[in-house]
């Protein structure tokens, strides 16, 4: 069992205090002016003078290895944009979805994110990628048939072996299933991903009333939203996980509250797209949702920063609200952290005893984070992810001094395979 003092951290509401971590949880939190005793015999002691301790953050929706479509298909509305991207993913292999996926680890490991919530390709290889990089994700398995019947039917036998070897995976990684979206997933088969997600006890996650074009389509073709559509299938409760959620009307968030569902913002995806701004956080939250955020593949919203998307997230509510207090930072925070983990269920998101040593130490002495009037205000609004300097996950350090062991090999081979694909899709 390893040990670990953070000695003289201070927390986000400016208390001094010494952490000590417990294997892979926080054993303790106790104030610094408090003799260190036992703590001070850990097998490392890390003095945060000059640092303020963070939950380490969640990014609750992504698509990791869309690192290596960086750059791609800018200018194009959702729809275009999927075209194109489904050129390019029809080219991918284990061997990019790795190297994808240890580029976007590194790259929210230098942000501050512990973990994350992948929806995409070659789950077995991601899973690899995230046990080597030391952090935490849950990976779900992704149904999306197209309208191809045998094509379905294909991924509901690998999505069952997937599951039967995610029983070997560590306690880092978890299974979940995923609905693409209602547009792209035939209903058989998003009431099987429901009743295998439940019988499970997986997460479903799915993209949801991501533009105004999809729940006009909806209401079309169906005479719902997306939301009563799903409910009325029975696929929305406490597990659900929805992406996007922009477009939203006062019954659905009533639904989605009533369910205990969970909702992520990806706002600066939404806004690369043109799909919309009005995310409707103060509704959701006092519905009873659970509230998350997260970057979306980096084809979209180009980079896997969360602290850059809390940044945006407050803006524009302020922006489209006309309301400088509609946002609350405290909120915030809890968008960022603890929510998120809520809704993968993991006991993180806090620095506080009995809960899991995901934590990241911001360098306070970082030019944007000074004057130390308010830190949270300066780690949204002023600051830039640099200021990160070491991020613990499960009680193991992954980043020290803004060093990631590797990293040099993963930007090569990360490159390596993104010009591989390119030229395929050409």
């Amino acid at each position: 069992m390893s040990t670990i003092l953070l000695s003289n951290a201070r927390l986000v509401d400016g208390r001094r205090v010494n952490i000590f971590i417990r294997d892979k949880f926080i054993g303790a939190v106790a104030p610094a002016s408090e003799p260190a005793g036992a703590m001070s015999l850990a097998d490392r002691v890390i003095d945060c003078s000059n640092f303020c301790a963070v939950p380490g953050l969640v990014n609750a929706h992504t698509h990791a290895a869309m690192t290596l479509m960086r750059g791609v298909g800018k200018g194009l509305s959702l729809q275009s944009w999927l075209n194109m991207i489904w050129g390019i993913e029809a080219n991918l292999d284990p061997e990019s979805i790795y190297w994808g996926s240890k580029l976007a680890i590194l790259e929210m490991i230098k942000c501050g994110t512990t973990c994350f919530n992948d929806m995409y390709w070659y789950v077995p290889q991601v899973r690899e990628a995230v046990e080597d990089m030391g952090t935490r994700a849950l990976l779900n398995y992704v149904v999306l048939d197209g309208g191809d019947a045998a094509r379905g039917l294909a991924q509901r036998d690998e999505c069952l072996k997937v599951a039967e070897m995610s029983r070997g995976w560590s306690d880092r990684v978890t299974l979940g299933i995923a609905i693409h979206a209602d547009y792209t997933v035939n209903e058989d088969n998003m009431l099987w991903a429901g009743r295998t997600a439940r019988e499970l006890g997986a997460k479903l996650h799915v993209h949801i009333s991501e533009t105004e074009h999809e729940v006009n389509d909806d209401i079309a073709k169906y005479g719902k939203t997306p939301v009563r559509h799903f409910d009325d299938l029975g696929l929305i409760d406490s597990n659900f996980i929805g992406a996007h959620g922009l477009w939203l009307t006062d019954e659905d968030i009533e639904i989605l509250g009533s369910r205990g569902a969970s909702v992520v913002h990806n706002i600066n995806s939404n806004l690369m797209l043109s799909s919309g701004y009005r995310f409707k956080y103060n509704e959701l939250r006092d519905a009873g949702v659970n509230v998350c955020i997260g970057t979306d593949g980096c084809a979209s919203s180009d980079n896997q920063d969360v602290r850059e998307s809390m940044k945006t997230m407050a803006l524009l509510q302020h922006a489209w609200r006309n309301d400088p207090q509609a946002m609350p930072l405290g909120e915030l925070l809890d968008v960022a952290t603890v929510n998120g983990a809520r809704a993968l269920g993991i006991n993180a998101g806090r620095i506080e005893e009995g809960a899991l040593a995901d934590i990241a130490l911001v360098n306070m002495r970082t030019p944007e984070l000074v004057p130390d009037i308010d830190f949270l205000s300066n780690f949204v609004f002023a600051a830039n992810s640099s200021c990160v300097d070491t991020v613990i996950c499960n009680g193991r350090i992954v980043m020290e001094g803004r060093k990631v062991a590797g990293e040099d090999e993963i930007l090569a081979k990360a490159e390596e395979q993104a010009w591989k694909l390119m030229k395929k899709a050409k």
